[in-house]
């Protein structure tokens, strides 16, 4: 009756529940703009590594820049190990370490710290928004709207401006259940990523993270799944806040830095995709992108045809279209074998991946054949804390090689694996020429 759609309409205001997301108020709070349509923000905060950073500040020097208006973090984690051409790598480290000396910010020197893992250690904060100089800028799960663009961004925030952007589209990312044991961070990332890339249900909007099932995960789950939401080509992430991110900022003495975050009672999303944690396996993202995924039982049991198949649709994305990447020939004995397994950076490098790849290997040996095994503990704090525990121990008593904190295997960097050689890599990307040679292109 009249009356009862009278109360309904009293409930729901479609207009008023788009303001009630976590993502609307954060970014109203750094709007400098009238009206909510067109943003006119300023960050908290702003990071790079050492491939970006040198042209960023010399742009800004060359535009009137005389200090660092607010925090800016510089890390060393990709030209740390490559050399490429003489002194090039340590040179950009100099540069960066005078240009904090003279305007202000944050040096990391090489080796003891892949970028987003200093910033979530550092930085990240409940409400902050922080932009980045790197694609997988994404700090959600502690509660930070972090952005990942081009260096001419960064510059117009080091001078001042804003950036601009229409007020983006937010889609609500409903985790429900428990994580089966033996299930990680990656293999919920993957599932999401091939549920909503190919359809674009995701691009260029906000991915808000809600639903009971987040409290069953631990802050290194949560982090591990947030940084990949980067191959979904969504804006940016946040997530609901609890005791466990609390507890994270605590231990890393920035109790200060945590707020609880929620959507209000009634809070209206632009589309909404439903996470059954307990029904995820373990997946695995063959060449060449990480929404090609499948789960592994799948690849066991497809055998050489599956891979056959996988190895054509992957070619077709090369520029030579003749070239063997001889994927079949690694199924054997009803499985798939690898030539290197690589555990690293942002997404691979947390310290709860690297204590189950501890507990999995302790006491066994990955041989000294053509397989190879590296770790990189993506921050020096999480080394020492393995060293101290005894996990580096079973890793290298198993034949692990343990690396410093390194972005490199995520760029095609490091570890490189040889021509048609197949590398496992608990890392971000599987992108062609980001991870391997390119003999013939």
């Amino acid at each position: 009756d009249s009356s009862a759609a009278l109360d309904q309409q009293e409930v729901f205001n479609k207009e008023r529940a788009y303001k009630e997301t976590m993502a609307y108020r954060i970014l109203m709070d750094h709007q400098q703009h009238e009206g909510d349509q067109d943003l006119r923000i300023k960050f908290d905060a702003l990071t790079s590594h050492d491939i970006t950073y040198v042209g960023i500040i010399q742009t800004a020097i060359a535009s009137g820049l005389d200090k660092f208006p607010i925090p800016y973090i510089l890390t060393n984690c990709h030209n740390s190990l490559a050399a490429v051409g003489g002194t090039i790598n340590e040179d950009d480290h100099v540069f960066g370490l005078s240009a904090v000396q003279r305007f202000g910010g944050v040096y990391v020197p090489p080796h003891l710290a892949v970028i987003h893992q200093y910033m979530r250690e550092t930085m990240a904060g409940c409400g902050k928004m922080i932009l980045g100089s790197d694609s997988h800028t994404r700090y959600g799960a502690l509660g930070t709207m972090a952005i990942g663009e081009g260096g001419p961004e960064l510059v117009k925030q080091l001078l001042g401006r804003t950036y601009d952007v229409q007020r983006p589209e937010v889609i609500a990312i409903y985790l429900d259940g428990k994580p089966k044991h033996g299930i990680g961070p990656q293999d919920v990332a993957l599932a999401i990523e091939k549920a909503v890339f190919k359809n674009g249900f995701v691009k260029n909007k906000v991915m808000e993270f809600v639903g009971p099932g987040i409290e069953h995960l631990s802050m290194d789950f949560r982090n591990g799944i947030d940084v990949m939401t980067t191959e979904t080509t969504c804006l940016t992430t946040i997530w609901r806040t609890d005791s466990n991110t609390k507890e994270f900022l605590t231990l890393h003495g920035r109790g200060d830095a945590y707020k609880e975050l929620n959507p209000g009672d009634v809070a209206y999303y632009d589309g909404l995709v439903k996470v059954n944690l307990d029904e995820v396996e373990s997946m695995i993202a063959m060449p060449f992108h990480p929404s090609n995924v499948y789960t592994i039982k799948e690849i066991n049991e497809g055998g050489r045809d599956l891979l056959a198949e996988i190895e054509r649709q992957a070619v077709e994305q090369l520029d030579n279209k003749s070239l063997s990447l001889q994927l079949p020939e690694k199924h054997f004995d009803g499985k798939l074998h690898l030539d290197q397994g690589i555990i690293v950076g942002c997404s691979g490098g947390l310290y709860e991946n690297i204590m189950q790849a501890a507990n999995i290997v302790r006491g066994k040996s990955v041989g000294s054949g053509r397989f190879a095994f590296s770790v990189y503990p993506s921050s020096q704090p999480i080394y020492l804390e393995l060293m101290k525990n005894g996990a580096l121990v079973d890793l290298m008593s198993a034949g692990a090689i343990v690396r410093t904190a390194f972005c490199g295997p995520c760029f095609g960097a490091g570890d490189t694996p040889n021509n048609t050689g197949l590398s496992g890599r608990h890392a971000t990307r599987n992108f062609p020429n980001r991870e391997g040679s390119k003999p013939g292109n």
